[in-house]
């Protein structure tokens, strides 16, 4: 069998367990581990050669990254096998409570215990120090010790929400788990996390001087007869009172009482801070168990983890084709896009040759880095290497020798062909194209450039610099290379990747306008404007839709309603909505650029709020206002369809790359794990009868499409589907 702890016994007779598990750039919990661990603790409890053990990592990328959740089910079972006399819930709480219990014994096993970490030590990795008696960890203020479970829809079930407040106290710690903080060695050593920092050639020494130094004292504190709560705990406690009711108010706040995983947390910590040892740890386990039954934990990990970082290490770069990581990139347009474009390229050692209509634009592009760096504080040094990267210009000649060119000027197909003609006038057309347009088909915009096999889309999401997705456009003629130097370059500036194909609106704008609309088309019909913004926010959407439509544009989209009606012709349908959008037009309320628009934005700064004339202004008031619920239905479900739709016609090729361009690219309410988690956990038929429901009362819009009729009568889901393209 494989090793992942190695045994080493010195002349003192402490025991060094080095875990270093292989095949693996960082350590993480597997089976392999704790089988190992279960034999260390073995014999650490029975040879009486060993004086105290001492746990340290063999990797020189840290400690341990917590448990392998790529292989979950691995680690823990799903409850169905097991002891058959059993439920599948005891099963699976059998499977989770194993890790506790093993940690459990680790740390009374009746000898010192130690450890020394070298590097990063997160979720489980952490979960194994805190079962040690002694810390000491390595003096590097980049090493990041932390439970940030809750993340990805999970909590620390390796003794975390029992041991963390037992050594800090409960409102800090409540503030660690809940939000998924990391803290630095300095600051764990404040909160009294670990005992010692010390250089990283001194930690093993140091850990294992003290297991010498003190034979008797393997016992934790929590397990000492007269052990209290650091800030003391109890029912008679005020402290520990406010701070659960202080949590409970925050989880409301920020999630809307929609993610299992915070909740779970605040109620491990609450019994289990109220038990022994022994029992608040099967406390954390029973939690535990819940949350990894429930499909929540299990769509947020593959989309928030598994996917993206798949999607990170080019899971969807064309084959065959060698790394094209771009040298010198040219960005046509200085605007908010571009400048942003431009700005995470330079921090990313990327050449740009940022090109506008005159210098003194161009150069208001390049001030955009320059006034970001500074807010950030950046060392003067590292800045001016940025800011020296951008070369702002208004000449197409400067454009020779970029490998890559972007452009994001105004969307507008014969302004986006004139910049494209210019452009291949002096860099030739074997260099890659890029367009930053979010709504106009690349096919089309491809025209412009003699080789439309270079001639991609390139939709990058505003705030460049925070927004972590890029939506990668395929026209009907774009080749292999363009894709992977697309993908070489989303890498390049540590972004997330989607594939799509061409289409109007391709998918983020397209499924993302749904929201907007519906929530339009619910204004329209007399709905109060409270009522819409706050379901949209109460459903897991960042803002609610009329928010989003001001932060936009209300005159964008008028102009983009107006292009695609000239450009479909007798085949364009009015949306829901669009008489609320002309009206608004109409009246100059153009949203946050001109400080009126669904909301009314104070000239002194203080906080937006709903025009108050609006509902009056746009539509009449209907006496029988919906439901919260049925409101929320339409909002999310508008959203679902759509997103079917693009599957259906081939926009999507992936639920992975649906389910990450939704949550990255508009917010799309992370705890389901993207549309197509959701659709499969609702279940393709209850998906299609609900569809159906909405479509007789409110149109055809909601229609659900042939593919999810057909996936329902097969019992089929998306991303069983997908497993099953794969397998053959």
């Amino acid at each position: 069998m494989t090793t992942a702890i190695h045994q080493s016994l010195d002349a003192d007779g402490i025991l060094l367990l080095t875990i270093d598990v292989p095949g693996q750039t960082m350590n993480v919990i597997t089976p392999e581990v704790n089988a190992d661990l279960a034999a260390a603790v073995a014999r650490i409890k029975t040879d009486d050669a060993v004086k105290g053990a001492v746990l340290t990592s063999g990797k020189a990328s840290g400690f341990m990254a917590g448990a392998d959740l790529k292989g979950m089910a691995a680690i823990f079972g799903d409850g169905s096998g097991g002891d058959p006399a059993k439920s599948k819930m005891a099963n699976l709480f059998d499977g989770v409570y194993a890790l506790n219990k093993q940690l459990r014994e680790l740390e009374t096993c009746g000898k010192p215990v130690a450890v020394a970490i070298n590097g990063l030590a997160l979720g489980g990795g952490l979960e194994f120090t805190l079962a040690c008696h002694y810390r000491v960890c390595a003096d590097n203020p980049k090493i990041a010790l932390g439970l940030p479970e809750v993340l990805v829809g999970l909590f620390p079930g390796g003794g975390g929400t029992q041991r963390l407040p037992r050594l800090m106290g409960v409102q800090p710690a409540l503030m660690y788990l809940m939000q998924g903080k990391n803290m630095s060695p300095q600051e764990a050593l404040g909160l009294k996390v670990v005992h010692e920092v010390a250089p990283l050639a001194e930690i093993v020494d140091r850990a294992k001087a003290w297991v010498k130094a003190n034979p008797t004292k393997g016992v934790q504190p929590w397990d000492e007869k007269n052990f209290r709560f650091p800030g003391g705990v109890g029912m008679a406690s005020p402290a520990f009172a406010q701070a659960f009711m202080a949590g409970t108010a925050v989880v409301g706040k920020q999630t809307s009482f929609n993610m299992n995983a915070p909740l779970a947390i605040l109620s491990a910590v609450y019994e289990g801070s109220q038990l022994p040892m022994d029992t608040a740890l099967r406390v954390e386990s029973k939690y535990f168990a819940k949350i990894v039954a429930d499909p929540q934990a299990g769509n947020m990990i593959r989309s928030l983890f598994i996917s993206k970082q798949a999607a990170e290490k080019g899971a969807r770069r064309p084959r065959n084709i060698a790394p094209m990581s771009p040298k010198k990139i040219g960005m046509l347009g200085a605007g908010l896009m571009g400048a942003g474009v431009a700005m995470v390229s330079a921090q990313a050692g990327i050449e740009v040759v940022l090109l506008d209509r005159d210098l003194a634009a161009a150069e208001k592009g390049k001030q955009y880095t320059a006034d970001r760096l500074a807010k950030k504080r950046m060392d003067a040094d590292k800045a001016a290497a940025i800011l020296a990267r951008i070369h702002p210009t208004a000449d197409y000649a400067d454009l020779k020798g970029c490998d890559l060119v972007i452009e994001a000027v105004f969307e507008d197909r014969s302004i986006k062909a004139d910049v494209t003609k210019k452009t291949e006038a002096v860099v030739g057309a074997d260099t890659f194209f890029g367009s930053n347009t979010s709504t106009l088909p690349i096919t089309g915009l491809a025209e412009a450039w003699s080789k439309p096999e270079n001639f991609i889309g390139i939709h990058f999401f505003s705030p460049v610099e925070k927004m972590p997705l890029v939506e990668i456009i395929v026209g009907k003629k774009t080749g292999p290379e363009a894709i992977a130097k697309a993908i070489d370059y989303v890498a390049a500036i540590k972004k997330t990747p989607i594939v799509v194909n061409d289409s109007r609106g391709f998918y983020t704008s397209r499924c993302f306008g749904t929201y907007v609309q519906e929530g339009l088309a619910l204004l329209g019909e007399g709905t109060v404007p409270a009522l819409i913004e706050n379901v949209g926010k109460q459903a897991g959407m960042p803002v609610g839709p009329l928010a989003v439509n001001d932060e936009v544009g209300l005159d964008l989209a008028y102009k983009v309603g107006q292009a695609t009606k000239k450009d479909l012709g007798d085949a364009y349908r009015p949306g829901p909505g669009e008489a609320v959008i002309e009206k608004m037009n109409e009246l100059g309320r153009f949203g946050r650029k001109n400080g009126k628009g669904f909301y009314v934005y104070p000239e002194d700064g203080s906080k937006k709020f709903i025009w108050p004339d609006l509902l009056a202004t746009v539509a009449n008031a209907a006496d029988d206002q919906p439901g919260a619920a049925a409101v929320k239905e339409r909002l999310m479900f508008r959203q679902l369809v759509e997103c079917a739709r693009c599957f259906e016609e081939g926009v999507l090729e992936t639920p992975e790359d649906g389910d990450l361009g939704a949550i990255f690219g508009w917010g799309f309410a992370p705890f389901t794990g993207g549309p197509f988690s959701m659709m499969d956990t609702i279940g393709i038929a209850n998906v299609v009868a609900t569809l159906d429901r909405l479509a007789q009362r409110h149109g055809e819009r909601f229609n659900a499409p042939k593919l999810l009729r057909d996936m329902a009568a097969a019992g089929e889901t998306f991303y069983g589907r997908a497993a099953a393209k794969k397998a053959a």
